[in-house]
């Protein structure tokens, strides 16, 4: 069975974009465009990964990483920051929030399909 790859951001070029690569490589893709509507799909129904832009709408990426780990279902399931911003602040705030990695804009099709290989065997 594929897994499954939540896919946040307010984006729709960027959501097509990571759509697209992890189709092909055999993901499961669901998205939203701001972290209320993922939060809502995540507590739907499970994800074996997620990806989140940080600066969005309504609620942003690390809010959005925060109130997945207050999930008992998502303690542990890789939270992946695919994010523009590369200052050590924010990465210190997404870990301090729980997410498992950083990948910065624009991302490599191969390297995001490495990344998520790696945290989600």
């Amino acid at each position: 069975m594929a897994k499954r790859v939540l896919a946040v951001d307010d984006s729709k070029t960027m959501r097509d974009m990571v759509n697209f690569t992890l189709k092909n490589a055999g993901y499961e893709v669901i998205e939203a465009e701001d972290g209320l509507k993922a939060l809502a799909l995540a507590k739907a129904q499970s994800v074996d990964v997620i990806l989140t832009d940080i600066n969005m709408p309504n609620m942003d990426g690390i809010s959005l990483v925060k109130e997945l780990r207050a999930q008992p279902q998502y303690r542990s399931t890789p939270i992946l920051i695919l994010t523009t911003e590369g200052g050590d602040d924010k990465k210190a705030a997404g870990r301090a929030a729980g997410a498992t990695g950083w990948i910065v804009k624009p991302f490599s099709p191969d390297k995001l399909i490495a990344v998520i290989n790696k945290v989600c065997p």
